[in-house]
C-alpha cells in the first residue's frame, strides 16, 4: 500500500511540474536585435545571454576555426573593460560566465545575483559595441586555442571520429569541417580578416538577447534600450550554402587515431534538419537503441552477447542537416564486421516491426523527463529560449516541442527508420588505432 501511495505521489508531482509553462515576452529593438525576457522570482539570480547566429559553417573554406576563435577573442576586453578584467569583474560581483560555439551559433552568458542585472547587460553591450581586436589579443588567443586543441582533440582518445565522419558525409556543405578548425588557417589570418569577421557577424540584427530570472521587466527594458539600442545595425547576412547530393551507395572508409588501442565501427547516415519532425523521430530512435543499460544495443551487444565494450547511437541534429551515427567498440577478438551485422539486424527490426508498447511508453517517459529537466533552471531556460529563437525560428517551442514528441507514434518510428537508415545511404567507417612509427 505504501508503495502504491509513493508511486501516486511521484506520478502526481511529475505531471504537476510537466504542466508548468515557461512564460516569456519577446520584441525587437530598432536596430534589429531580438530580445526575450523571462521573469522567475523563485531565486535571486539573473542570466544575461546573447546568442549570435554565427558558427563554423559561416567561415571561409581557407579560414576555418574563426567562429570558435571569436568565442575566445571577445573576452579580450573592450573600450571600457581592460584586457584580462572580464572574468575578474564577473567573479568579484558574485557571478560566473562562459561561452560556447557550434557549427550553427555562438553563445555567451553571465549568471549574476539579480542586483547585478545592469552590470551583465552593460558587459554584453560592450562586447558587441566596442570590442578591442588587436594583434596582441589575436596572438594571445591563438595560443589558447592551440592548447585547447591539443588537450581536447590531439591527445584525447576517439576525439577525431566526428571529424572523420563529417568529411565523408559532407562534400559540399561547410558541415564537412570541424568547429575548432585548422590551426594553419588561424595562423594565416590577418588582423583585417578578424575585424571583417567581427563586423559581418557580431551585429545586433544577427543576435538574440535573453534576460531570464529575478527581474523587474520594466526596469530591464529601460536598461536594454539604453545599452543596446545605440549599437548600429549591421548589413543583412544572406546564406546560400550548397546542397548535398543524396548518398546512394554505401561509403566504406577507414580512419586512424594514435590515442586509441581498441578500434570502433561507425555507421553514419545523413538526415534532415533539426527543425523537422523526422529529426525528433530520430531522437527517439537513438534513445531506443542506446539510452541506458536496458536499451537495445547495450542489452544485446554488451550485456547478453558480450561482443562489445560499448555501443550507442547519436542523432547529431543541426540547422541544415543532421548526422545519425551508430557506433560500437569490440570486446576481445570480435570483429568489426560482426558488430556491423548485429547492429544491422536491429535496424532491420526497426524498419519492419513496431517497437513494443512497453518500449514506446518508456521512450515517452524519457522525453517527458528531459523536457522537465531542460526547464528546471533559469540557466537552462535562457539557453533554450535563445536556441529555439535563433535556430528554429520559434521561441515558443520551449513549451510546445514536447507535443511533437508526444505525437510521434510507433508507426512513425518504423517509417523514419525505413526512410533514412538504409545500407545504401550510409558511411561505414572502421576507426582504427594508428600504428606508431618505429
Amino acid at each position: 500500500m505504501k508503495k502504491t501511495i509513493l508511486t501516486l505521489i511521484i506520478f502526481t508531482s511529475f505531471f504537476a511540474v510537466k504542466a508548468q509553462k515557461v512564460e516569456f515576452e519577446e520584441y525587437d529593438l530598432s536596430n534589429g536585435m531580438h530580445v526575450i525576457l523571462h521573469k522567475d522570482n523563485s531565486a535571486p539570480v539573473v542570466v544575461t545571454s546573447v546568442m549570435y547566429h554565427v558558427g563554423a559553417k559561416d567561415e571561409q573554406p581557407n579560414r576555418t576555426g574563426m567562429a570558435h576563435f571569436f568565442e575566445h577573442l571577445l573576452f579580450e576586453g573592450t573600450k571600457n573593460i581592460k584586457k584580462g578584467d572580464w572574468f575578474k569583474i564577473v567573479s568579484s560581483n558574485g557571478g560566473r560566465n562562459n561561452a560556447n560555439t557550434t557549427d550553427d551559433r555562438t553563445y555567451y552568458y553571465e549568471i549574476f545575483p539579480s542586483n547585478n542585472l545592469e552590470l551583465g547587460l552593460w558587459m554584453e553591450s560592450e562586447r558587441l559595441l566596442q570590442p578591442i581586436i588587436k594583434q596582441e589579443g589575436v596572438d594571445t588567443q591563438n595560443e589558447v586555442v592551440k592548447e585547447e586543441k591539443r588537450l581536447r582533440v590531439d591527445n584525447q582518445p576517439y576525439s577525431r571520429f566526428l571529424e572523420n565522419v563529417k568529411k565523408h558525409m559532407f562534400k559540399k556543405h561547410p558541415y564537412k569541417g570541424t568547429t575548432i578548425g585548422k590551426m594553419e588557417h588561424l595562423d594565416a589570418a590577418t588582423l583585417e580578416e578578424f575585424l571583417a569577421f567581427n563586423k559581418k557577424f557580431y551585429s545586433p540584427n544577427n543576435a538574440t538577447l535573453v534576460v531570464a530570472g529575478d527581474i523587474d521587466v520594466k526596469q530591464a527594458k529601460t536598461w536594454i534600450k539604453e545599452y543596446f539600442e545605440r549599437i548600429p545595425r549591421g548589413k543583412e547576412i544572406t546564406r546560400n550554402f550548397p546542397k548535398e547530393d543524396p548518398i546512394t551507395q554505401q561509403i566504406d572508409a577507414k580512419a586512424y587515431d594514435p590515442n586509441i588501442q581498441i578500434p570502433a565501427i561507425m555507421q553514419a547516415y545523413r538526415t534532415p534538419s533539426m527543425k523537422t519532425r523526422e529529426s525528433r523521430v530520430l531522437d527517439m530512435i537513438s534513445s531506443y537503441l542506446s539510452t541506458g543499460k536496458s536499451s537495445v544495443l547495450y542489452k544485446k551487444l554488451v550485456d547478453t552477447k558480450k561482443m562489445s565494450l560499448q555501443a550507442g547511437a547519436i542523432n547529431l541534429s543541426q540547422e541544415d542537416y543532421g548526422t545519425y551515427i551508430i557506433y560500437a567498440l569490440p570486446l576481445g577478438k570480435v570483429s568489426l564486421s560482426d558488430l556491423t551485422k548485429e547492429i544491422d539486424a536491429e535496424i532491420v527490426k526497426l524498419q519492419n516491426e513496431l517497437i513494443s508498447e512497453k518500449d514506446y511508453q518508456k521512450l515517452q517517459n524519457q522525453f517527458e523527463n528531459r523536457f522537465v529537466n531542460s526547464n528546471a533552471s533559469v540557466e537552462g531556460i535562457a539557453g533554450s529560449l535563445a536556441t529555439y529563437n535563433v535556430l528554429y525560428g520559434d521561441t515558443n517551442l520551449i513549451n510546445t516541442e514536447i507535443d511533437i514528441y508526444r505525437s510521434i507514434t510507433r508507426e512513425d518510428i518504423r517509417a523514419v527508420a525505413k526512410k533514412y537508415l538504409n545500407p545504401n545511404q550510409r558511411l561505414v567507417m572502421e576507426y582504427l588505432p594508428e600504428e606508431k612509427k618505429q
